[in-house]
């Protein structure tokens, strides 16, 4: 079951394994129907995006869809190394990376085992580097995928940061988290609203309130500033709202 407003569209399914598997199947028939030469999608971290990439590899390996024109970015990633269990780079690697056997240079990790001002900056030149660019200088990103956190953070955008910070026209920046590990990685709000296309995996029922929260007209969390940015998002929910 799907809704609709001028800002977003909210799918609706009755358990994880139907949300992850209609997202998977959804994205591979954009990219089967797209003729563009290359595709940019940024990944998300998080356990509903585990479960999104075991699925993806499946019905990529199912339909024989080669990704060789996807170049792969993070929206976030935890400043630790990219064999660490905490890493978004290792969970990618692990579960549609490897599987899909993506050719390194596609592959456009954080650099997460450096300084947090050094790994933010290659991060920007490099993404800034590999694709076009709108006029406020944002990459312009094919996809952004995101999860939703309790608060309603996305990425690595948490609640109560300073409007200074929100409003950083930086592509990616470091954040200190509220939960840990604490330093960390972000695709800024600039650039995600720059995407052609934020696809929201918002999965478990303790989020009840983020999600309500974030679909609000007045909503004050990470999620809502993002839809409220933006002319289209899409959120996929397992989670029960009025």
């Amino acid at each position: 079951m799907s809704s609709s407003t001028d800002r977003f569209e909210l799918a609706r399914f009755p358990d994880e394994l139907g949300l992850v598997e209609s997202v998977a199947e959804r994205w591979l028939q954009e990219l089967m129907s797209s003729a563009a030469p290359s595709y940019a999608v940024a990944l998300a971290g998080g356990r509903i995006t585990r479960q999104f990439f075991i699925s993806t590899a499946r019905l990529f390996r199912k339909h024989g869809f080669s990704p060789d024109r996807i170049q792969f970015f993070w929206g976030d990633e935890r400043c630790v190394p990219p064999t660490d269990p905490e890493s978004n780079y290792r969970l990618a690697h692990e579960h549609l990376l490897s599987p899909l056997r993506i050719e390194p240079d596609r592959i456009h990790r954080i650099r997460g085992e450096w300084h947090e001002t050094q790994a933010a900056a290659e991060a920007e030149a490099d993404i800034c580097r590999s694709l076009p660019v709108n006029g406020n200088k944002q990459p312009i990103l094919d996809l952004v995928f995101l999860g939703m956190g309790e608060d309603g953070h996305v990425a690595s955008l948490f609640p109560n940061e300073p409007e200074t910070s929100a409003q950083s026209q930086a592509v990616y920046r470091s954040v200190v988290a509220a939960k840990p590990p604490p330093v960390r990685i972000t695709l800024s709000y600039a650039a995600i609203a720059a995407a052609r296309q934020v696809w929201v995996l918002a999965s478990g029922s303790n989020k009840v309130e983020a999600l309500q929260s974030s679909i609000a007209p007045s909503g004050k969390t990470p999620l809502a500033r993002i839809i409220q940015m933006r002319a289209r998002t899409v959120i996929f929910t397992d989670i029960g709202i009025r």
